[in-house]
């Protein structure tokens, strides 16, 4: 009996370490699969990361934003400066502007109008706007730069100079949606509103604003809309003309009664990063007054 009792915790001894070793093949399996995972999963991950510095899948664009937005039946290039000239030399300014503009226009060999000039009220103080049409677009610009080298015009550029602080200038397209910017008789006060936009966002902004615009024609108040091409990018200029400033707020006031304007402001917000408005009066010479 002592015997059998002997064998039989042998054979108990023998399974329970045959168990063992059972269990310590199968962790050592377990082991070698997770690590034979990780390792692919990493492999998998690094050529994934690696190829997404080279692949990437973008929807083709049909058209530039530009040829999308822009009057097409016209080929009109617009500029705008802002100069910011000495308070002392403003009168000075203005005259010798007026005089110049009035030559450009008499000239016939030049393509190219000044649309409205003006100085700014409320805003930046002591600042000349000036917003030119090119009539043939970038040939007629280039045209222009070339015939405003002759000396008479140099001796202008010379003495305007020494009234300036700063100039800056933007090159511009018509929004299709807008109204031509035509001579108006006066006196008017007119706003610039500039909306410096989020990159990527100026198509929604045109579609938005093309359904829109309707809401701000009862009182003749558009006067133009542009995008600029070249200078600060994404940039939007509404440009509008009131009677007064009184006439300005009870017109903004009757655009949010009407059914629909609230929707256009609220999906155009979230598209801006900043915007500025400038109150300004036409000099004598703007056909624009």
């Amino acid at each position: 009996m002592y015997l059998r009792g002997a064998a039989s915790t042998v054979r108990r001894k023998m399974a329970k370490a045959g168990s063992l070793r059972t269990t310590g093949r199968a962790l050592h399996t377990s082991v070698h699969l997770q690590r034979a995972a990780a390792r692919r999963f990493s492999e998998s991950s690094d050529k994934g990361w690696f190829r997404s510095l080279f692949v990437h899948k973008v929807e083709a664009r049909k058209d530039a934003h530009s040829n999308l937005l822009s009057k097409r039946e016209t080929s009109s290039l617009y500029k705008i400066q802002f100069h910011d000239v000495k308070p002392e030399c403003l009168d000075t300014y203005n005259s010798l502007e007026a005089e110049v503009q009035k030559k450009l226009h008499q000239d016939q060999d030049f393509p190219c109008e000044v649309v409205g000039s003006w100085n700014t009220w409320y805003g930046e103080q002591d600042q000349a706007v000036h917003l030119w049409r090119y009539q043939g677009g970038y040939p007629a610009l280039t045209e222009c730069l070339q015939k405003l080298r002759v000396n008479k015009y140099l001796e202008f550029r010379k003495e305007r100079s020494k009234m300036l602080i700063s100039r800056r200038n933007q090159l511009l397209l018509e929004f299709s949606f807008w109204n031509e910017p035509l001579p108006r008789q006066g006196p008017n006060i007119y706003e610039l509103r500039t909306y410096n936009l989020k990159p990527g966002t100026m198509l929604e902004w045109g579609n938005r604003w093309a359904r829109a615009i309707k809401y701000r024609q009862s009182n003749n108040e558009a006067v133009g809309g542009f995008f600029t091409q070249i200078g600060d990018l994404y940039v939007v200029h509404h440009l509008w003309a009131y009677e007064s400033l009184q006439s300005r707020e009870e017109t903004r006031n009757a655009a949010w009664r009407k059914e629909g304007w609230d929707v256009n402001v609220y999906y155009t917000v979230p598209l801006i990063r900043s915007m500025e408005s400038r109150i300004m009066i036409p000099t004598e010479s703007s056909p624009l007054q």
